[in-house]
């Protein structure tokens, strides 16, 4: 296979951008990267040449690099591998330091290596699922990035989450529940529904699924098919029209979504 490099902005998470590279031959001169890297290889071996000291990465590994560290990267046998990168900007950061820990200042930042095949794995399925789009929700997104970061940066030691005991009390529940069903047909972030409440979104986003048993993303998605049947009983209806009235505006996503929830697909219903 030919040296391939792939590159991907997130459209819902502002700053983050994912890449996906296949090297059998190109060489990484020395260099360094402004933003955050959170690296993992997932098929092959590379070497890499960081601070004197010869390191190799292998499925299972990942690797946290810093901005400004100077390293290079090649293939460490005549074979090839399969590098996949988290790039995180530094407002990006700032704002995960913000909600793990409760200020915008991320702590002071080292390379490190871990060696944790499952978060590896976990990390390598979150990256696929990032650059698809099989999901256009940035309330998905959002937890999806939160939570998979909290189990890195948790696993580093690199922040301490801020206290995230307790649960929403029935008004709040009730607040929430009012404002998903007045923008039902809309886009909904996490910062919306926090704000609701009054709480960021890493207390709301842990409080939710404490209280609920489901995820916001998962809670919402819920609304939004019971509303759909309940709409496709009226034979004035079309499938597009109820679709995009219960905040669905990909039909084969839908359609996707439908199945999975009921067993069979909505013009079946």
């Amino acid at each position: 296979m030919k040296d391939q490099v792939k590159y991907n902005r997130s459209a819902e998470i502002p700053g983050l951008v994912l890449s996906e590279a296949h090297f059998s031959e190109f060489s990484f001169a020395p260099h360094y990267h402004l933003d955050y890297h959170v690296g993992l290889v997932t098929e092959g071996v590379q070497r890499q040449e960081f601070r004197g000291a010869s390191l190799i990465l292998t499925p299972g590994t990942i690797q946290l690099m810093p901005p400004g560290e100077v390293h290079d990267g090649a293939v460490a046998t005549n074979q090839s591998y399969t590098l996949k990168t988290f790039r995180l900007s530094p407002a990006l950061l700032s704002r995960l330091a913000a909600d793990f820990a409760g200020n915008d200042r991320f702590p002071a930042l080292a390379a490190l290596l871990l060696e944790d095949p499952a978060l590896a794995r976990h990390l390598a399925h979150m990256h696929e699922w990032f650059g698809s789009e099989q999901d256009d929700s940035p309330l998905q997104h959002e937890s999806c990035l939160l939570t998979l970061f909290e189990n890195l940066f948790g696993r580093a030691r690199i922040l301490s989450p801020s206290s995230t005991s307790g649960t929403l009390s029935v008004f709040q529940l009730r607040r929430i529940r009012d404002y998903c069903e007045a923008q039902l047909a809309q886009k909904v972030t996490l910062d919306e529904l926090a704000k609701v409440i009054a709480l960021d979104r890493f207390q709301f986003l842990k409080f939710f699924k404490r209280t609920v048993g489901m995820t916001p993303h998962a809670w919402l998605l819920r609304m939004r098919l019971e509303r759909a049947c309940a709409l496709l009983s009226q034979p004035d209806r079309c499938l597009t029209q109820v679709a995009q009235e219960v905040g669905f505006y990909d039909q084969s996503h839908f359609n996707r979504a439908f199945r999975q929830a009921f067993g069979v697909a909505p013009s079946q219903y």
